[in-house]
């Protein structure tokens, strides 16, 4: 949801006497930091998606998010997984017998599906050379709940502050999806976190996630995800066969998700730039650090703000070749802010 921090005027003044901006000038994000990486299923061209294995190795690989997709089961609990049928992911088959013609997600209860082992995709396996998984449930299907627990245990454990990127994939018709993940963010101390996102696809979903967590006290950015389009001149995302523009959607989003199409142009990130919208791309997939280089150079030079892959450790790679290191701090700035934070003390009693 939309916020805006106050920085007391004497530290801004302190900071701007002392030292040029840590990055360069050709970081052209809305922030201008570098982009972030977003772990896209987690590390999922290595390890299973959605697995706390892959969650784990995309941190491992110094990703700023991990991304993860919620169904609801039979018995309505959020279930870590993208597909709404388990057979593409999982062993299911081997273990249960079809229902409804299928094996859909909403068929089976969330202890059913927690003694399912996910399965890799793609370029992924089920080891990755010298990495061992520390959480827990590392190759198994998980609840929300549980995916909230591991990431919560690797940032305490590591230090670190890996943030979660939550796509609900089905509130447009289970409302009782958005509730169940604000609730369970709220549950498990994400209430007052910096590092949470939440997304969809249907514009209605995204609006009410955004809507229910501000009503919950949840601090979390939303985002659209959609196609960069164009109507009329007008720049704006299309999803599911609707068209919202920018313009509108900057009045309650922070970030416009889109895919990575030839349609992503310098304009559409300047007009969302313009209006305070951040842009992330998904979804690359390069096979190498070279294909890396290709496909990620000119979306840095587009000024994205976000990256959503398969491969975090590739795109980590060309996200620090874009970002200069930090311009030592002047030896006397310690004692200029501590003179500026005495005399603001020392106000501050002066009121009371």
């Amino acid at each position: 949801m939309k916020t805006i921090s106050m920085i007391s005027g004497g530290a801004v003044l302190a900071l701007s006497l002392s030292a040029p901006s840590v990055f360069s000038a050709t970081i052209n994000t809305l922030s201008g930091k570098p982009p972030a990486v977003i772990a896209h299923r987690g590390a999922s061209s290595y390890l299973p998606e959605n697995s706390m294995g892959a969650y784990e190795l995309g941190a491992v690989m110094g990703s700023d998010y991990v991304e993860t997709d919620v169904m609801m089961s039979k018995d309505g609990i959020g279930i870590v997984m993208h597909d709404a049928s388990l057979a593409r992911t999982t062993n299911v088959e081997d273990l249960f017998a079809p229902r409804n013609g299928g094996y859909l997600v909403a068929d089976f209860t969330a202890a059913e599906m927690k003694t399912l082992t996910t399965e890799p995709t793609r370029t992924a396996g089920t080891s990755y050379p010298g990495f061992t998984p520390t959480l827990p449930n590392a190759d198994k299907v998980v609840t929300f709940d549980e995916f909230l627990d591991g990431m919560t245990a690797y940032n305490e454990a590591n230090g670190t502050d890996v943030g979660i990127v939550v796509e609900a994939k089905e509130g447009a018709f289970r409302p009782d999806m958005n509730r169940y993940i604000i609730d369970a963010l709220a549950a498990k101390g994400y209430d007052a976190a910096s590092n949470v996102v939440l997304q969809a696809f249907n514009f209605s979903n995204t609006a009410q996630l955004n809507s229910l967590a501000d009503e919950a006290g949840i601090v979390a950015e939303a985002h659209q995800l959609g196609d960069p389009s164009e109507q009329n001149g007008i720049f704006g995302v299309a999803s599911q066969g609707t068209f919202q523009t920018l313009e509108f959607l900057s009045s309650y989003l922070d970030t416009v998700a889109v895919y990575n199409a030839a349609t992503l142009s310098s304009a559409f990130v300047d007009a969302a730039h313009a209006l305070g919208l951040g842009v992330n791309v998904w979804t690359l997939r390069p096979g190498s650090q070279e294909e890396a280089f290709a496909q990620v150079q000119p979306l840095i030079d587009l000024g994205v703000d976000g990256i959503i892959t398969d491969n975090p450790d590739w795109v980590r790679t060309v996200v620090d070749a874009n970002t200069p290191a930090p311009v030592p701090l002047p030896a006397a700035l310690p004692l200029l802010l501590a003179g500026i934070g005495a005399l603001g003390l020392a106000a501050r009693k002066r009121r009371t």
